[in-house]
């Protein structure tokens, strides 16, 4: 990520940037929203606690965004965790229709369709901003490390699926920040440009 070149932008560039950039705060907020009612649908569910405890370790298998990177790469990484979340969040879903499915349709399985759906919705809209910013579609996530069987016992399978929720949630929270971050360096480009160009037509 880090040798990656960044092409120049446009004003028209930069603009659609920005609508890109709100319609994928809009979308992950929701998704924030949404997540939380699925956690506690899930919680009442199983009878879990409000603190259930679960593993400190992230199930998603890349670098977390560090201050070291730039927002872009930090959008990269954004991106390939929530597209490894949403390989999780099938499995997790398959799992849970062989082993725990009792054939009713609940709240429940309604609101994480309702997730599941404005996940992809997110990482469909940060693909495109990351193209209109570098020209370049999105990365595929390696699946190597993430936990798909999930466990083999009907207790630690539901706290597989829990921790699968709370990842989502996790990565959604950081996208919306990594997200809010943009419309800075959008505007630091728009001013490298007009700085660019009064350069070249003084030079004229």
């Amino acid at each position: 990520m880090a040798n990656r070149r960044t092409r120049g932008m446009t004003g028209s560039d930069l603009s659609r940037t920005s609508s890109t950039t709100d319609r994928a705060v809009a979308i992950a907020e929701q998704l924030h929203h949404e997540c939380s009612i699925l956690l506690e649908l899930y919680r009442k569910r199983e009878n879990f606690v409000a603190d259930v405890p679960v593993s400190d370790g992230r199930l998603v298998s890349v670098p977390l965004p560090s201050s070291q990177l730039d927002t872009r790469d930090k959008l990269w990484c954004v991106h390939s965790a929530l597209l490894q979340c949403r390989s999780l969040m099938e499995r997790a879903v398959a799992k849970e229709k062989e082993e725990l499915d009792d054939g009713r349709k609940s709240e429940y399985e309604t609101q994480r369709k309702m997730v599941k759906d404005r996940l992809s919705f997110l990482i469909i809209s940060i693909g495109e901003l990351l193209k209109a910013m570098d020209g370049t579609a999105g990365m595929t996530p390696s699946v190597e490390g993430l936990e798909l069987d999930g466990p083999t016992g009907l207790f630690e399978l539901k706290l597989w699926v829990y921790r699968i929720y709370k990842e989502v949630d996790y990565w959604t929270k950081t996208a919306i920040t990594t997200l809010q971050a943009l419309p800075a360096i959008t505007a630091k480009e728009r001013v490298r440009t007009r700085l660019v160009r009064s350069t070249r037509s003084v030079r004229r």
